[in-house]
């Protein structure tokens, strides 16, 4: 059967190759032409047993014109999604600090490896647990336990590097009130 069905498509697309390129370049750019070209090639192939033993080409015709209607609704919509996005007031994309409550916590999580940052927001901002960010990153649960472990340790060395203090101490009382220099 398969073999009938491949020297069938051979025939149909020999006798319509031509003509339906022709038809399509005299409606759309030649680079449109040659993939709605190869959409309707396929479409006649998993149509073929639809395909009339006469009158293929008006046949294959209707067919791209159906590929030629989507192709320019698709375009359409494109356009006008090009318009609606082209009259709205653009929007900052916001960096990483901004996505952090604290703008040192973002400076001290952009001075890590990118491998340290990656795991860290997976496991802050996304709220995965280790076994899950093992199968975002592709390891073993064990190793990215390991890293993010060793990625909040950087972390905290980061934040106390930039204090000069060790991460999360302030200066001033303590809770009974007394200075804590």
């Amino acid at each position: 059967m398969t073999t009938l069905r491949r020297d069938r498509f051979g025939q149909i697309a020999e006798e319509v190759f031509e003509p339906l390129q022709r038809y399509l370049r005299r409606r759309v750019t030649p680079q449109d032409a040659e993939d709605l070209l190869s959409e309707v090639l396929t479409t006649i192939w998993r149509r073929i047993d639809d395909a009339p033993s006469d009158r293929v080409l008006p046949w294959s015709y209707g067919i791209a014109r159906r590929v030629l209607a989507n192709h320019r609704r698709s375009s359409r919509r494109r356009l006008r999604l090009v318009e609606r996005l082209a009259s709205e007031p653009p929007t900052q994309h916001p960096d990483v600090a901004d996505n952090q409550p604290d703008p040192e916590v973002g400076r001290a999580l952009r001075s890590l490896p990118h491998a340290d940052q990656e795991i860290i927001r997976l496991w802050a901002w996304e709220q995965l647990e280790p076994r899950e960010i093992a199968v975002v990153l592709g390891m073993t649960p064990n190793a990215a336990s390991l890293r993010l472990s060793r990625g909040r340790k950087k972390l905290a060395a980061a934040l106390a590097r930039q204090d000069g203090e060790p991460s999360g101490h302030r200066r001033g009382k303590d809770p009974e009130g007394h200075n804590d220099d």
